[in-house]
């Protein structure tokens, strides 16, 4: 495709005969003429139009020289010239929203993280860790271990678990207190 440069204010060479006819057939719609002079007199203010709706200044630029490429390929069907630029800005606007919708659409495409998996090690050393804790829970009073059980695995409240045992609350805290403190000792001990 084409690309529509900036010119310099200066006016371009003569048009050769054979592309006078060229355009005089095409006078039904927007002149090559007009299109180059609408870019130099609007391609900024265009591009601030982009850089309202898109965030960085390639994509403002690309969208903006897409819209002239897309009028350009359909001056004909401009037919007044007087809405050129209308049309150009309703271009900038529609390839924006475009771009921003091929956007979020990477985004929600793009595949997610696989979770951090433990390796084999850590799970083998988790289940060392997991065989210790059962086997320190065995070692506990039978009152000690049932207060243990039912305050943390089940998660129950103390005043639940006194309920549930038949204890006073006071018990369940002692039970519970002189428990935690063992399983330290028998988890800290070398095994």
């Amino acid at each position: 495709m084409p690309v529509i440069a900036p010119w310099s204010t200066a006016r371009p060479a003569q048009i050769s005969a054979g592309r006078e006819d060229t355009d005089e057939a095409m006078a039904v719609g927007t002149t090559v003429d007009h299109l180059t002079e609408t870019y130099r007199a609007h391609y900024r203010s265009l591009l601030g139009l982009a850089a309202l709706l898109l965030d960085d200044t390639a994509s403002c630029e690309d969208v903006v020289q897409e819209a002239f490429i897309r009028v350009h390929s359909a001056r004909r069907r401009v037919r007044d010239p007087e809405k050129t630029l209308a049309y150009l800005r309703q271009t900038v606007v529609n390839l924006s929203r475009s771009a921003l919708r091929r956007r979020i659409l990477g985004l929600k495409l793009l595949s997610k993280p696989m979770p951090d998996m433990a390796s084999a090690e850590e799970g083998a050393y988790e289940q060392l860790e997991r065989d210790q804790l059962i086997k320190a829970m065995r070692g506990l009073q039978r009152r000690q271990r049932e207060v243990l059980v039912l305050r943390y695995f089940a998660d129950m409240t103390e005043a639940q678990v006194a309920e549930t045992l038949g204890i006073s609350l006071g018990s369940v805290k002692a039970y519970g207190s002189r428990g935690i403190a063992a399983l330290r000792v028998a988890m800290e001990a070398p095994a």
